[in-house]
């Protein structure tokens, strides 16, 4: 294969942010990111459990049970469409075609007006993600062909960091001008919804559906425009064929490919953390302070922002110092601000050693507690972004491209695995704290259990050589794989 970016010595570090087909790779995540932001996280989920379902505890049960069902679909199916779609070639048409069923999915979401069945919505959600996890998969398995192993590194970091500013866009655009409290009737800004959206019908949450496909439709475009894909190989039916040998095969090479395989273990685990960190992070400030929709999310607009400035950073670092110094880094990172969300409550921070004095300030975050938790959640948006782009960073530089499809849908296998353990540690922790102590105690304690997974990640880790320590296309027993 012939590369795309020049190997010529600190030319790979400038060099691909000239090209219009990196940027056209890059849009792809700033088309994405808002569906996960806005309708996913901060504004149709919760509109889901708290307006769409009869009470809280039915909609948060449906909730989760499509998340879940969705997890199991991406877990499964993500490395045997990865294989099929590295033996036929091209990676556009599978995101095209995924990109069909979630545009219709999330255009049909304006549907999901209050009274409607929660299948209807809970079923266009599972089909919408799961198009989107499937799409993510292909379009990470390109970055090996497009961009060279050096600059891997800052090019991930730079497109998360877009997708990022993507969602903030969108998410500010939607708390500002279409969705209103059904309280007040008002947008954040205290004005009344664009296009007459009624508050009370959920029609600005809905609204988000059809927005985001819209963005989605344009703002993919320059992909599909600029990037150059992969010439066809085989036929599907021959793929699919091949493909599913090919699968077995990578499960049995993973363990030969012993570095690798340490990397995908490490990161199964740290990422069980980091996913039920930003889960959690809200809704445990929520029931600590008592915090509303409102500051709910400004408090995923701040950490939206941080990540945009935490991923620039990430950026430089991993093309300087590589990837696995990025991610060490942002785990620990991701610890300290865990400890220190755990050492604050409504009257103190840093587990009492710094106390507050009653306060009775009224406005967002008015409290000194609530400015301290703020301060430690800057540190989870600096990290939680560059953890997870320069994890992309590291499997893409220790895979060849021909290979990536397999590796990149094993690599999705492993993040969605295991992904209920976080969540279900935190859940254990509180619930045995709970017969102990105070509430606010206990799910202090339940969050501690976080610190576990980033601790046990890091560990593995710290004794696995990075991708620049390993060679391209080597593993740690010293096999060679082909060259891209």
């Amino acid at each position: 294969m012939t590369e795309l970016a020049p190997t010529i010595a600190g030319l790979p570090y400038r060099v691909p942010l000239r090209q219009r087909a990196v940027w056209g790779w890059m849009t792809f995540d700033f088309a994405a990111q808002p569906f996960f932001t806005v309708v996913i996280t901060f504004v149709f989920g919760p509109y889901f459990v708290s307006q769409l379902a009869s009470d809280p505890a039915t909609g948060q049960a449906w909730w989760s049970g499509a998340v879940t069902l969705v997890g199991i679909c991406v877990a499964i199916l993500s490395p045997f469409l990865g294989s099929i779609a590295d033996r036929a070639g091209p990676r556009k048409p599978w995101i095209a075609s995924f990109a069909v069923v979630k545009i219709i999915a999330l255009l049909l979401l304006w549907f999901a007006a209050p009274g409607t069945p929660l299948i209807f919505a809970a079923a266009l959600i599972v089909f919408a993600m799961v198009a989107a996890e499937f799409s993510i998969v292909f379009n990470d398995a390109m970055i090996p062909r497009l961009v060279h192993r050096d600059s891997i590194g800052r090019v991930s970091n730079l497109a998360w960091g877009l997708g990022y500013v993507g969602g903030i866009v969108f998410l500010f655009v939607t708390l500002a001008f279409l969705a209103g409290s059904p309280e007040t009737g008002l947008t954040l800004l205290g004005l009344e919804p664009w296009f007459g959206l009624d508050p009370a019908e959920g029609e600005g949450a809905r609204a988000t559906g059809p927005l985001s496909a819209l963005w989605y439709l344009v703002f993919v475009l320059p992909m599909f425009l600029l990037t150059p894909d992969r010439k066809k190989a085989e036929p599907i039916r021959v793929a699919a064929r091949d493909g599913l040998k090919d699968l077995k095969a990578t499960y049995r090479e993973i363990r030969v490919r012993g570095t690798l395989f340490r990397f995908l273990i490490a990161r199964m685990i740290y990422q069980d953390g980091v996913n039920a960190l930003l889960v959690l992070g809200g809704a445990f400030a929520a029931g600590m302070f008592g915090w509303s929709i409102t500051e709910s999310g400004l408090f995923g607009v701040i950490l939206n922002v941080t990540a945009i400035l935490g991923c620039v950073g990430a950026s430089v670092l991993d093309a300087r110092l590589g990837s696995k110094a990025v991610i060490v880094a942002s785990i620990l990172c991701l610890m300290t601000a865990t400890i220190g969300i755990i050492s604050t409550a409504p009257g103190s921070t840093l587990f009492g050693l710094l106390t507050f004095a009653p306060s009775e300030a009224t406005g967002l975050f008015a409290t000194p507690a609530e400015k301290s938790y703020i301060v430690f959640g800057l540190l989870i948006g600096l990290a939680f972004g560059p953890v997870q782009a320069s994890s992309r960073s590291w499997l893409a530089q220790s895979v060849t491209a021909d290979e990536a499809g397999r590796y990149f849908g094993f690599y999705a296998l492993t993040g969605r695995a295991t992904s209920f353990l976080g969540t279900a540690a935190v859940a254990a922790f509180t619930a045995v704290a709970a017969g102990l102590t105070d509430p606010a105690t206990a799910s202090r304690i339940g969050m501690s259990a976080l610190i576990l997974f980033f601790v046990v990640g890091l560990a593995i880790l710290l004794g696995t050589p990075g991708p620049r320590a390993v060679g391209k296309g080597q593993d740690a027993g010293g096999k060679r794989q082909p060259a891209a």
